[in-house]
């Protein structure tokens, strides 16, 4: 009886050790099949972003002073008022590209923006507010189909014949549109503006917004995606550097 016993709790402790021991009874964070998913996750959707993210801040300038001379000024479109005129964060972009102009730091000025309907023109309003400020009308150089950063730096490489230049976004923006202005063989600096804004939520989403916006970035450059309109080139570039 008594070794009866015996043998049937050791019989139940090895049953426990076997129980304990099986794989499907560890902890879910201890388990090789959860993990591996989650970090091949973590690769495919955070690699890209950071690769865009370290790509561009290598090309990022910290100041005017810090950035070389360079031909061309690419100022990407930022929305405008509903009078037309350019919104805040625009009107700061292009701030900055008219203080590289005065600074003889860039010869001419690309403005890239959205012209897709007849009532919203924002490359003719980012023309007119570098002209009132002192950047002569010759070497401003309108992009009617920026339609966002990928279009804009493969349309000033393939339609403008731009080799070299300075992009002037917001700060949040600015390594994103180096590294598609780069992977468009553009040599690149960039050059970033406040973001600072009266309504902080804004200045968060735009941040938050970068991460899927980066991540898009790095599969266009992969695809070697065409603007969504492309055109035959332009020569508005060369002549402004010329005259």
């Amino acid at each position: 009886m008594t070794g009866s016993t015996e043998q049937g709790t050791a019989s139940a402790d090895d049953g426990a050790l076997r129980v304990g021991a099986h794989p499907t009874h560890r902890p879910w964070w201890r388990r090789r099949r959860v993990w591996l998913p989650v970090a091949v996750l973590a690769v495919v959707v955070l690699g890209p972003v950071l690769a865009v993210q370290a790509t561009g801040q290598a090309k990022v300038r910290s100041s005017v002073a810090a950035v070389d001379a360079t031909p061309v000024a690419i100022v990407l479109g930022a929305g405008l008022r509903p009078d037309g005129s350019p919104s805040t964060s625009l009107t700061r972009r292009l701030a900055r590209a008219a203080e590289l102009y005065a600074a003889g730091t860039v010869q001419a000025v690309l403005v890239s923006g959205d012209n897709s309907r007849e009532d919203y023109d924002e490359p003719t309003a980012m023309h007119d507010w570098l002209v009132a400020n002192g950047v002569p009308a010759a070497k401003v150089v309108r992009d009617y189909a920026g339609f966002d950063t990928h279009d804009t730096c493969r349309r000033a490489r393939r339609v403008f014949g731009v080799e070299a230049a300075v992009v002037v976004t917001q700060d949040y923006h600015v390594r994103r549109a180096a590294f598609s202005c780069a992977a468009a063989g553009i040599d690149v600096q960039g050059s970033g503006v406040s973001s600072a804004s009266v309504e902080p939520s804004k200045a968060v989403m735009y941040r938050v917004r970068e991460l899927p916006a980066s991540w898009k970035a790095a599969l266009d450059a992969v695809v070697n995606r065409s603007p969504v309109y492309l055109g035959d080139p332009e020569p508005g570039v060369r002549d402004a550097l010329a005259g």
